[in-house]
């Protein structure tokens, strides 16, 4: 323990007084930075997601398809674990595939495609594992890492699927009403409070702007718009309790990553939920 009698904030809790190890003091740096930065890249992406759906479905499609491949470069960034470049490839070609076959479905069962696309990025993942041959470490733990990050990351084909919905044919409804949940719900977490304050803040005002911005721009259901906001306040509170417990900074990629796979994971959250309360 070094230092005087100085204040320190760790993450955000509440503050301390006396000596004050500096390893503490760079914790809640870090949590400030993190929280910050993965909140403009949440912001940024879903930005994108809302604007290009006001184009076409083929932008939709281009703007979630570069939005899987930051968010895969990152991913590995993210959880640390070796093989990097080989996981990476895995987790976005994956999810590139996903997204292509999703925009070029006919329907009704858009998302039909994002299993076999995540198998294929699974195995790939299992693969990449066997060629690193035996005795390499933190294999457990890059199989997990990766093959969640596929999961994750091909999720936002949910986004594209979204778009070839009906409810979205006009004027794009849900996705702004949606957009503007998870806005509402990334400034939230930037408030400077305990997550068991902030955390319920955040689910809270993005279930309350959900309905709002559907009764202001969109003739979405209150009912539907209130849920999907709830959810999506959800993903996003979890999201900050992940990265206010990390005790190192993240890296660029990292940051992107973290902010832009949520994003993208709602993708087919959202069209589950769109699927069966506007059916």
């Amino acid at each position: 323990m070094t230092g005087g009698a100085d204040q320190l904030l760790l993450g955000n809790q509440l503050v301390v007084q006396g000596p004050v190890c500096p390893r503490l003091l760079r914790v809640g740096q870090y949590c400030r930075v993190n929280r910050t930065s993965v909140a403009v890249a949440a912001t940024i992406a879903t930005g994108a997601v809302v604007a290009s759906s006001y184009v076409s479905l083929t932008a939709v499609a281009i703007a979630v398809g570069i939005l899987c491949v930051l968010a895969a470069l990152g991913w590995t960034h993210l959880l640390g674990v070796p093989a990097r470049r080989s996981q990476s490839a895995a987790i976005g070609l994956s999810a590139l595939l996903a997204v292509i076959l999703t925009a070029m479905n006919p329907g009704p069962s858009f998302l039909a495609w994002f299993p076999a696309g995540a198998a294929l990025g699974v195995g790939a993942v299992f693969m990449i594992q066997l060629l690193r041959g035996t005795g390499q470490s933190h294999r457990l733990e890059s199989t997990l890492g990766a093959s969640s990050g596929v999961v994750a990351v091909g999720m936002g084909a949910g986004w594209v699927a979204t778009e070839h919905l009906a409810v979205n044919a006009a004027d794009t409804g849900t996705t702004l009403v949606t957009g503007i949940s998870i806005v509402v719900a990334i400034a939230a977490t930037l408030l400077p409070f305990p997550d068991r304050i902030v955390a319920p803040v955040v689910v809270v005002l993005a279930a309350l702007a959900g309905p709002l911005g559907a009764l202001l721009f969109t003739d979405v259901p209150g009912l539907v718009a209130a849920v999907v906001g709830l959810v999506c306040g959800a993903v996003v509170a979890g999201t900050r309790r992940l990265v206010v417990a990390r005790q190192t900074p993240l890296s660029v990629p990292a940051a992107v990553s973290a902010g832009v796979t949520p994003v993208l994971a709602l993708g087919a959250v959202v069209y589950f939920l769109d699927t069966v309360l506007l059916a």
